[in-house]
């Protein structure tokens, strides 16, 4: 599979320099969906830039989320006519846009879609997540079909969680490329 058909798909305000994501790029050439507003990110929007990048592809894409991005996977799939154009997804702390204090921020993105993803996907949550309880992504994950993974006690996830470039996900995506 070639690199520039791994899309990364960051959350609300992007990934920084030391998230997991960032470095995946740099070390493996894979490409960041590029999205026009990282602060007031709009459903809409952002699920019609996925659209557009996962039509660029010249062979199928495997999705690479993390928080938001993860929701992003699930509304875009929702209502894509080219899902046949992703192999798969990995889907890393999602990001619950339906708790009060995140629905007055990001009110387009309300509700989450609910519908099984029409791809193989591995969604992993962690126990301490600070934006959304385990039970609720265990929900996300029953929900969209996607293979559950306890993550232990990890945050979001993300480079807080000091995960530097997260070796074992990159295991984790490998094994979703290669099926």
């Amino acid at each position: 599979m070639k690199a520039r058909n791994v899309l990364v798909l960051p959350g609300w305000e992007g990934s920084g320099t030391k998230h997991w994501q960032t470095l995946w790029e740099q070390r493996h050439g894979y490409r960041r969906v590029q999205q026009h507003d990282w602060l007031r990110p709009l459903r809409g929007d952002w699920v019609a830039r996925l659209e557009d990048v996962v039509l660029s592809c010249d062979e199928p894409a495997v999705l690479v989320a993390h928080s938001l991005g993860c929701i992003l996977v699930a509304a875009w799939a929702a209502h894509s006519r080219n899902t046949q154009r992703v192999k798969a997804a990995l889907l890393v702390a999602p990001g619950d846009v339906e708790r009060l204090e995140v629905r007055e921020q990001l009110p387009s993105w309300s509700p989450i879609e609910l519908r099984a993803l029409p791809f193989a996907s591995v969604l992993l949550a962690s126990r301490n997540d600070p934006y959304c309880d385990f039970e609720r992504a265990r929900l996300f994950a029953h929900a969209w079909n996607a293979q559950f993974m306890d993550y232990g006690d990890c945050g979001h996830i993300n480079a807080e969680s000091g995960l530097a470039s997260w070796p074992e996900g990159h295991v984790l995506l490998q094994d979703l490329m290669k099926d």
